[in-house]
């Protein structure tokens, strides 16, 4: 049985990998020792640990106790702006990313809605500020249809406050852009 284990330290951003739940000690340890040699010393009550498994049950009956101080267990954390979790799921992530281009989006609303401004620079706007808050880290994404289409949602709604609604000339009524 292979799994990942994930210690994560929140105050120093620390990320201890390992191939087994022993090896992820082993290296803890040398991690406590080193920063207790310069005078540092490791907050337990911030140091969180997760298994990564295909296996639902593994880890079910380990815990992480270093120096008699336990470490919480947590099904996902943020690392470096991206959302981990124990399933090594992408739709807390990408829920996460549409939420930040949302506030991105609205915070600049006004700019995109307004009439003074010309469309490509409405789309230089929405380039360079939203598109990379949305995608930030999405190389590394394998996206469902469904995740996919939530993206193009997003994608489409921004494009359309940007282009506006289409009057038609010859009827005077107005059509949804696709």
């Amino acid at each position: 049985m292979y799994m990942r284990v994930f210690v994560y330290k929140y105050v120093s951003s620390k990320l201890i990998l390992g191939g087994s739940v022993h090896t992820v000690k082993e290296n803890a340890e040398v991690l406590i020792v080193a920063s207790k040699e310069i005078g540092l010393e490791v907050n337990a009550d911030k140091t969180k640990y997760m298994f990564m498994s295909r296996d639902q049950n593994a880890g079910q009956s380990h815990s992480m106790k270093i120096d008699n101080s336990p470490f919480e267990k947590v099904e996902e954390f943020k690392y470096l702006g991206k959302i981990l979790t124990n399933q090594n799921s992408i739709q807390e992530e990408i829920r996460s990313r549409l939420k930040s281009g949302n506030a991105c989006y609205n915070s600049v609303l006004n700019l995109l809605s307004s009439r003074l401004l010309p469309k490509n620079l409405k789309i230089k706007i929405y380039r360079t500020i939203i598109m990379p808050v949305v995608l930030y880290g999405y190389e590394t994404w394998s996206l469902t249809l469904m995740e996919e289409r939530s993206v193009r949602l997003f994608e489409n709604r921004v494009l359309r406050r940007i282009f506006g609604p289409k009057g038609d000339e010859v009827t005077g009524e107005w059509k949804q852009l696709h």
